[in-house]
């Protein structure tokens, strides 16, 4: 069975940034203040992410896109037959980009993008009552991309590279609903692991029919970040045969799904761009969390999570207003890839429609300041998590969340 480490997967208890899962769906102020729109759209060197095979069509020589974005996020959850309530204590999480794009030819392009598609940091209030869940996480992934962007004629072109991730987790939880030692302090493990690294790939092509259109896709492969001897901690244990809970290693996983996303841009009226893409997220790789812990009188931690594929619908327009100003909306839903009795704290996933707006402002004939906002809304739902047994007794662990996130955004953008 693929196995999902329970830490890593956790990767944003409020998962209000994320498009699905834990992923962070922040690749570039441009296009996400166009509803996070790219795969058909030329306008920066954002499309080192987004699609290397529109690199070629970049008018200047060398391009550069740099900048960063801040999630607020929050969220909410209550049991009202129990009587318990509580709400993260998120820090600010800061996901960045930087992208860069030489025309080497008319007919070849390069890239390099380093990026932060997986990762942020969420706190609960100790002993809450899903702490035998999950109680603080702090996840960071960062891609590393080479591209090349050939050119195979005027209206047809193929891009793509190596990525090359690099991440780090740390996570806490309480082991049991119960379990505390003599002073009644709850007990409690945090593993955490650096340096976990693997390599993936991304490949796609852009298709110019007419001046005014355009038709893209790109596909960014899965990649499985394998943790070997990390660290498990161990505190507040019961000195009892009943409880062997010591410091050891762990091995453990974390998927990082692949992703197809396939889309269109029009320009039209002279001044305006629409453009839509379709993304489809492949996150049945996630099948179960696990922890396999290298002292055999450790017990292995697994809870299973089946997710599904999962898809994301994404709009937006631009409108060049001057020279100096450029105007961009957008709006994108996204679907959940959690299914009916799998809902964990952890993820707290559910249906969510995002909104979107902002502006780039020239300064000068090479910079650009690129400035986005987006406002995510997640559909109230009232869900369990049906899979956590303690003693072989099967306890669900069911609430109402309620999640959403404010993201501000800023950049610049240098072309030569």
């Amino acid at each position: 069975m693929k196995k999902v480490v329970l830490l890593a997967v956790c990767a944003l208890a409020t998962a209000v940034t994320y498009a699905g899962g834990y992923r962070v769906a922040l690749q570039g102020n441009k296009a996400l203040a166009m509803g996070h729109t790219g795969v058909a759209v030329v306008n920066s060197a954002e499309s080192v992410f987004f699609n290397p095979a529109g690199l070629v069509y970049l008018e200047d020589q060398l391009s550069i896109s740099a900048g960063v974005h801040g999630v607020f996020s929050s969220v909410a959850y209550q049991n009202d037959a129990f009587g318990t309530y509580a709400e993260t204590d998120n820090p600010l999480s800061t996901p960045l980009y930087l992208y860069a794009s030489y025309q080497a030819t008319d007919w070849l392009a390069v890239g390099l993008g380093v990026y932060t598609p997986y990762g942020s940091t969420v706190e609960y209030e100790d002993d809450w009552a899903g702490s035998h869940l999950v109680n603080n996480i702090d996840l960071q992934a960062i891609f590393i991309q080479g591209s090349v962007s050939i050119k195979v004629n005027d209206k047809f072109s193929v891009g793509g590279g190596p990525i090359y991730a690099t991440g780090s987790v740390n996570f806490n939880r309480n082991l049991t609903r119960s379990l505390t030692d003599l002073n009644g302090n709850r007990s409690e493990v945090t593993v955490d692991a650096s340096g976990v690294t693997n390599w993936g790939w991304t490949a796609g092509f852009m298709f110019n029919p007419t001046d005014n259109l355009r038709i893209g896709a790109n596909y960014r492969s899965e990649i499985i970040l394998e943790a070997e001897e990390g660290d498990a901690d161990f505190q507040n244990i019961p000195n009892s045969p009943l409880t062997p809970f010591a410091d050891t290693k762990f091995d453990a996983s974390l998927p990082m799904p692949a992703e197809l996303a396939v889309g269109l841009s029009y320009e039209f009226c002279d001044k305006w761009t629409f453009a839509f893409d379709y993304n489809r997220a492949y996150w049945d790789v996630y099948e179960s969390l696990s922890i396999d812990f290298a002292n055999p009188q450790v017990p292995d931690s697994e809870n299973l999570r089946n997710y599904k594929n999962a898809s994301t619908y994404r709009f937006g327009l631009q409108y060049d207003v001057t020279e100096m100003f450029t105007l961009r909306a957008g709006y994108y839903f996204d679907e959940t890839p959690v299914r009916e009795g799998y809902f964990a704290p952890e993820t707290p996933r559910n249906d969510s429609s995002g909104y979107t707006a902002g502006l780039s402002v020239n300064i000068g004939e090479h910079f650009q300041i690129d400035a986005s906002f987006l406002y995510l809304h997640f559909k109230e739902v009232d869900a369990s998590y049906d899979y956590y047994f303690e003693q072989g007794v099967q306890a669900p662990f069911r609430g109402t969340y309620k999640s959403n996130a404010f993201v501000p955004g800023l950049g610049v953008s240098y072309k030569l």
